[in-house]
């Protein structure tokens, strides 16, 4: 019998489910695409075979049952014959209680994902949802996930800590956690690759709807600028990142908030959207109403570039210099005024842009540090998906996990 080579890359959002199929251990990616809406009374999808003309279409997918049944009949005779085809579903979900790495995603993992249900209301249930929508399609299909806290758990301790009671880390497992971690992984693999060394000190700038930056020294994770949860660090699209606890708890008495409406304020209605006052926080939506006088909006931008270069400012501390920054993501990438922006002024450290450069690098991979500049700076588009791909393969026993 010929063995399985083919993984499916799930991404899974609370009404999304994209894909990407690849064959390993070549890499080679055999097909993409996505349904969204699911849950809704009318969804759409769209997927593309190969080189193919991408196809789209609608229809209604009340759960993750329906949607993954629908690309396993648009993929089927032409990059699958079916899920029984497949080596394993790779998932990148986001954190279980107590466990991390890359796991197979049984029901002792999924239960540990069910226990932060209430930590990750946004994230942890959409990830358990497909996950049995695939082992009830398809039973005995290993389903493999690495989590976003993988690439942080050779994080110091001394970075992991808050500054609250002993009991309530030893008790309760509140600490540090670290997110993104495929995309920082990916971004800084690729650098290194190019460079043809690991030896570097790289800051990496995960920019997008979520936002994060990462340390990382000889290929390792040493520092992140998240909290416990995807709420915190860098301002977010429409979550609100750092806030004074405190702030919090006073604006929920004078405003006689409950606890889940506090939880809904600060997850849904927070960030560039609450700074700027906008029905949304798309940071194209923001820049325009700046753009268009807007001074809420102009100000949101600017506390998020500032929150973007306190992070890098502690960073180069803590790595005693820099040898590679790094911006991936959706504003990452397609955003050189905001890479501009954070790159100001730090001439104190060596690090100088290249405004040709930085303008001409939209959505693709450049250096667009000048000539000579101490700090190399790069736009390379993540991948995530690889990483995971890479990951679950690794799982079944073809490789080194990462």
């Amino acid at each position: 019998m010929e063995a399985k080579n083919k993984i499916l890359v799930a991404n899974i959002g609370s009404t999304s489910f994209k894909f990407r199929l690849f064959e390993m251990p070549a890499e080679r990616l055999l097909a993409r695409g996505s349904v969204e809406r699911i849950g809704a009374p009318r969804g759409a999808w769209k997927a593309q075979v190969g080189d193919a003309r991408p196809e789209e279409g609608e229809g209604a997918f009340p759960d993750y049952g329906a949607a993954i049944a629908l690309v396993e009949e648009k993929l089927r005779g032409r990059a699958l014959d079916g899920l029984g085809e497949l080596a394993a579903v790779g998932f990148k979900p986001v954190m279980a209680k107590g466990i991390s790495g890359t796991q197979l995603l049984d029901d002792g993992v999924l239960a540990a994902m069910e226990a932060l249900y209430t930590l990750l209301p946004a994230h942890n249930p959409p990830y358990v949802k497909a996950v049995r929508a695939f082992q009830a399609r398809q039973p005995g299909l290993p389903c493999i996930g690495t989590f976003e806290t993988a690439f942080y758990d050779s994080l110091p301790r001394a970075r992991r800590r808050f500054p609250i009671p002993l009991e309530w880390e030893q008790k309760y497992g509140i600490r540090r956690e670290g997110f993104h971690g495929a995309s920082h992984r990916y971004v800084t693999e690729r650098a290194a690759e190019i460079r043809g060394t690991k030896k570097l000190r790289m800051i990496s700038c995960h920019l997008g709807g979520s936002a994060s930056i990462c340390a990382v020294r000889d290929g390792v994770a040493v520092d992140s600028s998240w909290g416990m949860t995807a709420q915190s660090g860098l301002p977010h699209n429409n979550r609100v990142g750092d806030f004074d606890v405190f702030a919090a708890f006073y604006v929920q008495k004078l405003a006689g908030l409950s606890i889940e409406q506090m939880e809904a304020a600060l997850a849904k209605e927070a960030g560039l959207k609450g700074m700027s006052g906008l029905d949304s926080g798309d940071i194209r939506d923001v820049r325009a109403a700046a753009n268009a006088g807007n001074d809420d909006a102009r100000t949101a931008l600017a506390v998020f570039v500032d929150s973007i270069r306190k992070y890098v400012g502690q960073f180069l501390v803590e790595l005693n210099g820099a040898d590679v920054l790094i911006f991936a993501g959706g504003i990452g990438e397609y955003n050189p005024d905001i890479r501009a922006e954070v790159c100001a002024g730090m001439e104190f450290c060596g690090l100088r842009l290249d405004p040709a450069a930085n303008e001409g690098a939209v959505g693709r991979e450049a250096v667009i540090s000048a000539a000579g500049s101490a700090i190399e700076v790069r736009v390379i588009p993540t991948n995530e998906e690889i990483i995971i791909a890479r990951n679950a393969w690794e799982k079944l026993g073809h490789g080194r996990e990462r």
